[in-house]
């Protein structure tokens, strides 16, 4: 049966991500290196020497192609991984805004490599079941499951 995989464009950074990606979550490896650029020795970015990477994130397959600068990524895709808890959540929020990643608003941020992630609870939708929860969580970056948990709780009547 045939399957999605995404492929995502990187400028030199494949082999990288590539490795950063399968460290960090479970379920994940590295399946194939395809290294060097067709007909040459190196890219000339000179940043890594990986044209495509085949792996698999969280049990979801990816292709990692080091396609040159003409592409980068926005927040219009995104990859959603969801926690089961604070402490999973913080784990995974603070490994990908590492090293230059950057936090943006409701539990959506950008990686050092500029992949957009919601990294989220994974009861997210029976925590907002109120405008309360809703209004709470337009003032979060990370994701605070606490603070969610009391405004819904505190609106259940609204």
């Amino acid at each position: 049966m045939a399957r999605l995989t995404p492929c995502l464009w990187f400028d030199g950074r494949a082999g990288e991500a590539a490795a950063f990606y399968t460290e960090l979550f479970p379920d994940s490896s590295i399946e194939q290196i395809v290294s060097g650029q067709p007909g040459g020795d190196t890219w000339p970015n000179g940043q890594d020497n990986v044209f495509m990477a085949h792996i698999t994130v969280a049990g979801q397959p990816m292709q990692l192609l080091n396609g040159g600068p003409e592409f980068s990524f926005t927040e219009a895709v995104s990859f959603v991984y969801p926690c089961h808890g604070q402490a999973e959540l913080d784990h995974f929020w603070d490994a990908l805004v590492a090293d230059g990643g950057e936090e943006s608003r409701c539990g959506w941020l950008r990686d050092r490599f500029g992949l957009s992630w919601q990294i989220i609870p994974d009861n997210m939708g029976e925590l907002l079941v109120n405008q309360g929860a809703i209004e709470a969580m337009y003032t979060m970056n990370r994701i605070d499951i606490g603070a969610l948990t009391a405004a819904r709780d505190a609106h259940a009547g609204d």
